[in-house]
């Protein structure tokens, strides 16, 4: 939780598991097979947070910058977000931590000019974000349900 990772490793699988109110951001350059995703965390940092893949606001640049380091274009760069449940039952919308989670994303992401691939997000169910990096295939597995392809990218 609150982490982020990058790979070109043939052959690795980056996860993120029991997605909540988190949002689980995967950014994929397929045509260099590199990838990275980040378990968000909150929406946004404050000034003596310094956890990059924790807060919305940082994970993003940070994440673009080590897939960058390692060899993608962020031209190609194309994100998928995963989780972002509301997972208690709130009257105020402020304690929806995962809608803010997915705004704040979307958010940044905009900002850092990446554009959303395909998104799972809202809902009431935990789900588990898979990324296989050399084909740059990204699965969702919502509790209880099947692991379903939301996104491949083009070869």
């Amino acid at each position: 939780m609150g982490e982020l990772a990058v790979s070109k490793t043939p052959g690795a699988v980056l996860v993120s598991i029991g997605l909540g109110s988190c949002i689980g951001l995967a950014l994929v350059d397929a045509g260099r097979r590199v990838a990275g995703l980040a378990h968000v965390m909150l929406p946004r940092s404050t000034p003596d947070e310094t956890a990059e893949g924790k807060f919305a606001d940082l994970a993003v640049p940070a994440l673009v910058d080590q897939l960058v380091e390692r060899g993608a274009r962020r031209s190609e760069l194309r994100a998928v977000l995963v989780g972002g449940a509301k997972m208690f039952s709130f009257t105020s919308t402020t304690l929806d931590i995962g809608a803010r989670n997915d705004a704040a994303t979307r958010d940044a992401l905009q900002h850092a000019g990446i554009p959303i691939a395909e998104s799972a997000t809202g809902g009431d169910k935990g789900r588990t974000i898979r990324v296989h990096v050399e084909q740059g295939v990204v699965t969702s597995k919502e509790a209880g349900g099947p692991e379903v392809e939301l996104y491949r990218a083009a070869a």
